[in-house]
């Protein structure tokens, strides 16, 4: 007795199914929020998953189960997890619990963490830039400096009194 299915006969249960895929993989790269990408492919993994299973595939059902989803998910968190987070030196002399909101509320967007860092660790985890004192921001990168700026969160930056600017235009 054959337990895979019929095409003919269960075509009813596998159209659903299998128009799952598509409509998963558009939503899955139509997501600008990072983490909703990584549910995302671990839907689309589990139902190839599931589609192979059901058309009597169970050895390329286990291997998208273990490496499509489980795996590359995996990986895929821990590099969102080591990547999506700024870096910056606290160089100011005290630290301003305000400016600290308006940052972190300015980055969120972004879907960044706001990490600090303190100048003798800066060497071992590259920083992206450093605050200073009255809210300047300094950054190395051009297009991190681009991204923020677009954000909305830059306005009330720049409204309270905050400063944004390449490392290459300030001095140190």
């Amino acid at each position: 007795m054959n337990a895979s299915l019929s095409l003919g006969g269960e075509l009813d249960l596998l159209l659903p199914i299998t128009a799952l895929l598509p409509v998963t993989a558009l939503l899955l790269v139509s997501q600008s929020n990072p983490y909703q990408t990584l549910v995302l492919r671990g839907i689309l993994g589990s139902v190839a998953t599931l589609l192979y299973a059901l058309l009597g595939a169970p050895d390329v059902a286990l291997t998208e189960a273990l490496v499509g989803t489980l795996l590359s998910t995996t990986l895929y968190a821990v590099a969102l997890r080591s990547s999506m987070a700024l870096r910056l030196e606290d160089r100011r002399s005290q630290p301003d619990p305000s400016r600290d909101a308006l940052l972190l509320a300015w980055i969120t967007p972004l879907h960044l963490r706001l990490r600090w860092q303190r100048s003798d660790e800066a060497g071992q985890n590259a920083s992206h830039g450093w605050l200073n004192d009255n809210g300047q921001l300094v950054l190395l990168q051009p297009p991190l400096r681009r991204q923020l700026q677009h954000c909305p969160g830059y306005a009330a930056w720049r409204a309270s009194g905050g400063e944004l600017h390449l490392a290459s235009e300030s001095q140190p």
